[in-house]
């Protein structure tokens, strides 16, 4: 994959850029965790499912088709958003990186634009950047309430890029989707040991250190 006449390449940041999705996993079960065992069996089968979704998304979907409650009010998704960024934030941010990450955008930064795309809130995406060191390495790093799907499209607009030619590098279904409709290339993570959520045709990579030789 390297070596490739790629103009830009957009990272995923869980379980791409850094080792975390198990952390996120593990804060749904806590958060949900009193509701009783058959609800946070299915808040953790709903959230593996739709990784990469916006944490805001599945609050609502919980709320309504889990906990068969009225819609959440602001406040009360203010309140689930806070709790769930004290037990994820500085876990992700001293997690380990996924092996040949920093290597590889160390290296690929040096010679084409970079940018994360990712469904974690964008303050919050900002500040575990930083706190990693990764900021630099960086053109722009992008997370919700916007979708993925519309953060690809403003990247390729506002940098003129040709869509086939940039590349992204996501493991989550929604990841492979959000660049299939932006006309990117697509290179699947798919960690050692996990179900691979992509289609058979889609190439894929247990880690990034494989994309350095």
């Amino acid at each position: 994959m390297r070596g490739d006449n790629w103009q830009s390449i957009i990272f995923d940041f869980d379980g791409v850029i850094v080792e975390s999705a198990d952390i996120k996993t593990s804060a749904f079960a806590d958060l949900y965790q009193s509701y009783g065992a058959s609800i946070v069996k299915e808040v953790v089968r709903y959230h593996k499912l739709n990784g990469g979704l916006s944490r805001y998304k599945k609050f609502h979907y919980f709320q309504q088709h889990l906990l068969k409650r009225s819609p959440l009010t602001q406040s009360e998704e203010e309140k689930l958003d806070e709790t769930f960024s004290r037990l994820v934030v500085n876990a992700v941010i001293n997690s380990d990186s996924v092996p040949g990450a920093d290597k590889f955008i160390q290296i690929e930064a040096s010679r084409i634009p970079l940018f994360i795309a990712s469904g974690t809130p964008e303050a919050e995406l900002n500040k575990i950047v930083a706190h990693r060191g990764l900021n630099a390495y960086f053109t722009g790093v992008r997370g919700s309430p916007k979708s993925k799907e519309t953060i690809i499209a403003e990247i390729l607009s506002a940098h003129d890029f040709t869509p086939e030619r940039v590349l992204m590098i996501g493991d989550a279904i929604i990841d492979y989707q959000s660049a299939k409709a932006n006309n990117l290339a697509f290179l699947g993570r798919v960690r050692v040991g996990d179900k691979n959520p992509f289609p058979k045709y889609v190439k894929t990579v247990p880690d990034l250190q494989s994309l350095l030789s």
